[in-house]
């Protein structure tokens, strides 16, 4: 492992084919633990060591979650493959989010450093238009999206809205709670919406 470990230091960048940009992510992962940036659809992509610092600054009502698992959904996949057009690039895909809260800007009051939290798809909405106004935040036509307009979680740390995190119980272990974070909201929004049968 340190061989492994030393040699892909040295290198830095790996250069990875889009369809290949997942399994090499994952591979990388456990070597260095850094960051994939999607640089472009259908050319390839880098998986890059990054320092620790990288995080950047925070923006009021923003964190900075230290990653600990982060789901592969489809929609990534659709993201990578280009079946979404309008990725904000370059991106760091990656959008069932879970780790632990390492920083917070200024207001943030519902959150602490520590705790346990989930990114989701939805990262970030306008606030003031109609469907944000009834609570259909979903619907905003500024909304953004974590792996896709905003930096997601296939690194070691994301930077989030601390509107749209989730506290994650205890009952799941990381692993278990990261993909709720988009199939699980999904399929609970479609039975609550379906009321009492």
């Amino acid at each position: 492992k340190n061989a492994i470990d030393n040699k892909a230091r040295s290198f830095g960048i790996l250069m990875a084919h889009y369809s290949d940009l997942l399994r090499l992510y994952y591979i990388f992962s456990l070597v260095c633990n850094r960051i994939l940036w999607l640089y472009g659809i259908s050319v390839p992509s880098l998986v890059i060591a990054v320092p620790r610092t990288v995080p950047g600054w925070l923006l009021g009502g923003q964190v900075r979650v230290r990653v600990s698992a982060c789901a592969v959904c489809r929609t990534d996949l659709h993201v990578v493959d280009g079946d979404l057009t309008e990725p904000s690039l370059p991106i760091v895909p990656g959008h069932e989010v879970v780790g632990h809260v390492e920083a917070l800007g200024s207001g943030v009051d519902t959150l602490s450093i520590g705790q346990r939290v989930g990114i989701p798809w939805l990262g970030w909405t306008c606030g003031r238009c109609n469907p944000c106004e009834r609570g259909l935040e979903n619907l905003c036509d500024s909304a953004r999206f974590t792996g896709y307009q905003i930096d997601g979680g296939y690194a070691e740390f994301a930077v989030a809205d601390a509107r749209f995190c989730f506290p994650i119980p205890g009952s799941y272990d990381d692993v278990e709670a990261a993909p709720l974070l988009c199939a699980g909201l999904i399929g609970y929004r479609a039975l609550r919406m379906a009321g009492e049968a």
